[in-house]
């Protein structure tokens, strides 16, 4: 195992997350000069058509290092915490663990806890700033390595790193980029604690944002909002809980999606704007379709019972249904 270039001991690690993007650090931090002597993640979940329970991303990847693997419901026993202070570690670091951590287990590790949270804090606080943040139209966006208070990520900022949204980023592309850049940063900052050549910054508070966790009720598209916030919405709940609308009584997800200018749909080969959800054009583009100002083009989605296809593959057989002037509720 590398040591760090200062020669001091390598930090001794507990890790607490539960998803990929918790993985995709933990991994990181495996493949770096620490040691990670314990892991923490949530109990195994009901998953799949079986509802077999099933362990999570980073309990597998715990397993086949050889971690011990700890799952409380959350840290309200007093065996829980006598637990984690038997390991005895430097500092624990937390990926999306989804327990809310007392103030007796972040000052149990000698330097407390560390939060790799995907968003430029103080912008997004809460459970889903990835997709709030294309969801509102961000131009950028980052990971933030925080120390971890008592507040809901309201800690100290350690360090940050940035990376701006393109037009075509969607919920899922988003992710992985920041689980890549959160990983580098976290390990970045671990050595930085480990040499003490790290500062703090204080939050500012009235810059904060609450990203609310994401339901499926809120992925109904609402055709009446301008072509932008269509556009977002859509990207920003692909790959889950994924945008809907309704066509003739029956379900339709929307997954991939084109923001057109407002001039398009004045062109011959497109009818005239229409009352929002009007499909305005049907073609080996996609379906254009009226919004509150402008339009979108869906390039891809996937009908009730079936499963997600290119536009141009449905429209080859259900072009009577999906026909310019039919309208989206």
């Amino acid at each position: 195992m590398k040591q760090p270039q200062n020669n001091t001991p390598p930090l001794n690690i507990v890790f607490a997350g539960t998803p990929d993007f918790a993985a995709s650090v933990m991994t990181a931090i495996l493949n770096g000069p620490h040691n990670i002597i314990g892991c923490y993640t949530q109990p195994d979940r009901p998953a799949g058509r079986g509802r077999k329970l099933t362990a999570s991303p980073v309990k597998a990847l715990a397993q086949e290092h050889d971690i011990p693997v700890y799952q409380p419901l959350n840290f309200k026993q007093a065996e829980d915490l006598e637990q984690l202070q038997a390991l005895n570690a430097d500092l624990m670091v937390v990926v999306a663990y989804g327990i809310i951590l007392p103030k007796a287990v972040l000052e149990t590790p000698r330097f407390g806890c560390i939060n790799v949270h995907a968003s430029l804090l103080p912008r997004w606080r809460g459970a889903a700033p990835i997709q709030r943040a294309i969801a509102e139209g961000d131009r950028e966006t980052g990971v933030t390595i925080m120390q971890m208070d008592e507040g809901l990520d309201t800690g100290a900022m350690l360090s940050k790193v940035s990376t701006p949204i393109s037009l075509s980023d969607t919920g899922g592309s988003l992710h992985d980029r920041l689980a890549e850049l959160g990983a580098e940063a976290c390990v970045a900052s671990l050595n930085a604690i480990n040499t003490g050549d790290i500062d703090a910054e204080p939050q500012d508070n009235d810059l904060a944002n609450y990203a609310h966790k994401l339901s499926k009720e809120e992925g109904r598209i609402q055709w009446n909002l301008p072509s932008d916030q269509v556009h977002n919405l859509i990207r920003a709940f692909n790959p889950w809980p994924v945008a809907h609308t309704e066509m003739d009584g029956k379900k339709v997800r929307l997954f991939d999606v084109e923001l057109l200018d407002s001039s398009v749909v004045d062109t011959d080969t497109i009818s005239p704007q229409g009352t929002p959800g009007t499909i305005l054009a049907a073609n080996k583009q996609g379906l254009t379709v009226a919004t509150g100002t402008g339009a979108i083009r869906i390039t891809r989605m996937q009908l009730s019972g079936a499963k997600q296809l290119p536009v141009t593959d449905i429209l080859n057989s259900r072009k009577e249904q999906f026909s310019v002037g039919k309208q989206f509720i």
